[in-house]
């Protein structure tokens, strides 16, 4: 078990390691530890220049493969809507905690930003974030969400294109796997480049810095908690009443376990499954919801997202409003788990992401890696476990009131 713990989360743990190192000594050598600045800046270039290709690649080749017979009408259509409202209850319930438990953080940034939008009106704002004027202008970190249109462009046209799209489609696969493999090697050097940036930044801003990322570390966490006991029960009593509500929680915790020993969604699918035929679910909702659930419905994420967004509004005082900011933070939340999704550090596509959109210079990364890398096992709890308990909301609107008492009794016959 504990060889199993350490394969899980060796990187993590390593990746800790190096930037409490790099805190501890700027703390202790103060400016002299400057000198690390350029290693940080390598570091978080050469990470922007995987990720643009990254993202074009995994969407475009996901949407490709795409098969017609994944689509089953109104059992999708539901499945569609109840993921969607979940991630915005997830993202609601996080901001009423923030404005609750507001942050206080030392500002970072000075208001200074890369994409001002005060003075622009929404059609031109909206113009920006979704497409840029030359082909060229796409592969940039400053237009994430246009590549991202432009990815899903493409992987449709692949689509429809049938068999003639066929070697472009294993094109995109193949790009898509080298870029996940190229970002791999990339993180060998993420414990060193990173601890060279808090060196640098601790050196430069004091200690202070840090307790701004404990708060941050804290709300998302305490959010995380409450949503997974609180919320989780809510869905599924108003699913099936009390009887749902503990079979929920009485094969929830096999799950929940594994999700949290292995760090992802992905892995978790498998235990779910079983845990979902427990439950009493109809098998058709299980089979769609489970194996979807995994990497695009994701409740933690969307927690962890409004977190990040609201640290980084504080810290660099990007000028966007508070509302552009909550309708940024929701449209990242799905955006992200939609990339991330079953890739090896795909949790940095959302990091990147979030800073393109936000307009913000690159030293905003390392604060929201940090914070995302240590909440990492609670949000994939979330994320996981959330899934059963969207399949027992899916399967109140499709299979009515009694459709626990209707899997009851065909287990009976059997």
């Amino acid at each position: 078990m504990e060889r199993r713990f350490w394969h899980n989360y060796a990187n993590l743990i390593v990746l800790l390691t190096g930037i409490v190192t790099g805190c501890i000594l700027g703390l202790v050598f103060g400016k002299k530890i400057l000198f690390l600045q350029a290693v940080g800046d390598i570091f978080l270039n050469l990470l922007f220049t995987v990720v643009v290709p990254l993202v074009f690649f995994c969407i475009a080749s996901a949407i490709a493969r795409i098969k017609p017979s994944m689509q089953i009408g109104r059992l999708v259509r539901a499945t569609a809507a109840v993921m969607i409202g979940t991630v915005l209850v997830s993202a609601v319930v996080t901001a009423l905690a923030i404005w609750a438990w507001p942050l206080h953080p030392p500002p970072l940034g000075g208001g200074v930003a890369i994409n001002d939008t005060t003075h622009q009106t929404p059609s031109q704002v909206l113009t920006q974030l979704l497409t840029v004027p030359e082909f060229f202008a796409l592969f940039t970190r400053k237009s994430m969400l246009a590549l991202i249109v432009f990815s899903v462009g493409i992987g449709v046209a692949t689509l429809k294109a049938g068999e003639k799209g066929h070697a472009f489609a294993a094109f995109l696969v193949s790009g898509s796997e080298v870029m996940q493999r190229l970002l791999s090697l990339l993180m060998y050097g993420a414990p060193v480049g990173l601890g060279a940036y808090f060196a640098c930044q601790v050196a430069g801003w004091g200690g202070n810095v840090l307790g701004a990322y404990g708060q941050a570390i804290a709300l998302l966490s305490g959010v995380s908690i409450f949503y997974y006991f609180v919320f989780f029960s809510l869905f599924a009593f108003i699913a099936g009443g009390a009887g749902a509500l503990r079979r929920y929680w009485r094969y929830n915790i096999t799950p929940s376990a594994t999700a949290f020993g292995t760090g992802s969604s992905i892995a978790t699918i498998p235990a779910n499954l079983e845990a979902s035929a427990s439950m009493g679910i109809p098998p058709i909702i299980t089979d769609l919801v489970i194996p979807l659930g995994g990497p695009l419905h994701k409740e933690g994420s969307a927690i962890a997202s409004m977190v990040k967004v609201y640290l980084l509004f504080a810290l660099f005082h990007p000028p966007i409003s508070p509302v552009y900011a909550f309708v940024l933070s929701l449209g990242l939340a799905w955006v992200v788990s939609i990339v991330e999704g079953g890739i090896p550090n795909g949790g940095y596509i959302a990091e990147v992401l979030t800073i393109s959109v936000m307009g913000l210079p690159p030293e905003a990364l390392p604060p929201i890696i940090l914070i995302g890398t240590i909440t990492d096992p609670i949000s994939t709890v979330v994320n996981a476990t959330g899934d059963t308990a969207t399949a027992m909301l899916i399967a109140r609107i499709t299979h009515g009131r009694s459709w626990l008492r209707q899997s009851q009794s065909v287990k009976i016959t059997h």
